[in-house]
């Protein structure tokens, strides 16, 4: 019954059956792998919110899967208890079956408790567990009981073996005695190994939380950036309204033109109605007198006025067009900027730049020299490598700079403690614990930390410019190519325990270049 009970408590209530790779969502229900992928990819697919199939919490976005190891190994040691070992049965209970306790390899019989007893009282042979089948504790040549270990081959031996064959001569030890040292030697890996799965599960731990981490930011960027957007659609609306507006004004501005004009025409041609009627009226006189004395014969044949109508104005619209979207776009770019690190304007320190380093008057450009500039002696000075520093740190904060580079030689740039070798070897940029560098060394691109290299990739078009971009507090480093497009190159993580200076390398015949 117990048995049932945790069989049960170790099933998955998807499936029904016993949990095969099992995870946990963050409520604290576990599910095998597959039928909860299964579970949250249908309810994806319907346009319906995550949630977990039994509390039915929700999630805005995909759940974390974490496995469960624990609960895996539960499982796993639950199975093999529940697996049905074959029954080896007593070789003299041959009246009534009766489980076997032991195997003497001597006697080659299996033997109950009775039987065990009586077989202790009249021989010392050895015993092993209940076993049908002996063929694998015998020699596969003699056919004889294996009893030896030897350890110069690895195998174990029957007394024979020792004897003759192959193996005369070898040093061989009781199988006991070998394997009481094997085991020895298996206690003192384990005590070696383990330390290294705690380790290993440490790191996989940290892998977790930083995906989880990850996910998080993720999703507080995309709340971030879908609010920004719906600010955009809000403006973008209210810009639109403000160019619609403007055309129904001259709409109705032409309308009521147009409705003065047909009204003053009106007016006009009933006048001209008049009139005609009096000419008429005029021509059918007999008294000359009269025709020549009409004060309006003389106004009879004035010319009409015409009156002016606008036409709609489409160039005023497109100046209004125009000028609603530079507003939206100042205003776009001016929350996103807001958001953005300003950027950092950096100078070079003369009083760190080796003597084969020409500097730019404005103190932005560094470039290698053939001869020396003989500068006076400094603690902070490089004298190994063609190296200079900023004289701007940082040691806190986010910061963003730009440089140009000499697309046809060889050059670093990255960032460094001021603590820093100033000579030898370990005062190479990124061949040390205190710097961080990008370089370019024939015609590849790497990335240098603590004496090795991180990371290699091949651009696929040159690297004249780019972007390095400092988050102090998260311990970030970011490299940017910024050519034809804004593409990531490479990003350290680490702990900043000193303030942090630009580093800038130049090899011969080349240069960089802080861009303001």
């Amino acid at each position: 019954m117990a048995s049932a009970s945790l069989g049960e408590e170790l099933s998955c209530s998807i499936c029904l059956i016993l949990y095969t790779e099992p995870v946990t969502l963050t409520c604290g229900h576990s599910f095998c792998r597959d039928c909860i992928v299964t579970v949250l990819e249908t309810q994806k697919a319907s346009g319906k919110v995550y949630s977990c199939p039994e509390c039915r919490k929700e999630y805005p976005d995909h759940p974390l899967l974490e496995k469960n190891r624990k609960l895996s190994n539960i499982v796993h040691n639950f199975t093999a208890m529940q697996q049905e070992k074959p029954e080896v049965r007593c070789t003299f209970c041959v009246d009534a079956p009766v489980p076997a306790v032991k195997t003497c390899q001597h006697c080659e019989t299996t033997m109950c408790d009775k039987h065990l007893a009586a077989h202790n009282e009249t021989v010392d042979h050895v015993l092993v567990e209940p076993t049908s089948s002996l063929i694998s504790k015998k020699c596969s040549i003699h056919k004889k009981l294996l009893e030896y270990y030897c350890s110069e081959d690895s195998t174990c031996l029957c007394a024979s073996c020792c004897l003759v064959g192959t193996h005369k001569g070898h040093q061989v030890e009781l199988l006991e005695e070998a394997s009481e040292k094997k085991k020895e030697e298996l206690k003192h890996t384990l005590k070696k190994m383990a330390p290294k799965r705690g380790i290993n599960e440490e790191r996989i731990q940290s892998l977790q939380d930083h995906q989880r981490k990850a996910q998080e930011k993720a999703a507080d960027e995309k709340k971030r950036v879908a609010a920004l957007f719906e600010d955009f659609r809000r403006q973008l609306e209210v810009h639109e309204m403000k160019v619609l507006n403007e055309i129904t004004r001259q709409e109705e501005q032409i309308s009521q033109s147009v409705s003065d004009c047909i009204q003053h025409l009106e007016t006009q041609g009933g006048e001209l109605s008049r009139k005609m009627a009096r000419i008429e009226k005029m021509c059918d006189m007999t008294d000359p007198i009269a025709v020549l004395q009409d004060p309006e014969s003389d106004t009879a044949d004035q010319d009409m006025e015409e009156p002016s109508v606008p036409d709609l104005d489409d160039f005023l619209i497109l100046i209004e067009l125009k000028k609603s979207i530079s507003e939206l776009i100042t205003q776009m770019k001016s929350k996103v900027d807001s958001s953005m690190p300003k950027k950092t304007h950096l100078l070079l320190d003369v009083d760190t730049a080796h003597d084969y380093l020409d500097l730019s008057d404005d103190l932005r450009t560094a470039s290698t020299s053939e001869t020396s500039h003989c500068r006076p002696h400094s603690l902070k000075r490089f004298i190994t490598f063609p190296q200079v520093l900023s004289t701007e740190s940082f040691s806190s904060g986010r910061h963003y700079w730009e440089v140009e580079v000499w697309d046809d030689g060889d050059w670093e740039v990255g960032v460094s403690y001021p603590s820093i070798e100033r000579e030898g070897k370990v005062s190479s940029i990124g061949d040390n614990n205190k710097s961080w560098g990008f370089c370019r060394d024939n015609d590849k691109l790497f990335a240098y930390h603590n004496y090795s290299e991180v990371s290699s990739l091949n651009s696929q078009s040159p690297c004249r410019r780019l972007g390095i971009y400092l988050d102090y507090e998260a311990g970030r480093l970011s490299f940017y190519q910024l050519e034809d497009s804004f593409s990531h190159l490479h990003t350290f993580t680490a702990t900043f325990t000193e303030p942090l200076h630009a580093a800038f390398y130049v090899s011969y015949e080349s240069w960089v270049k802080i861009l303001p």
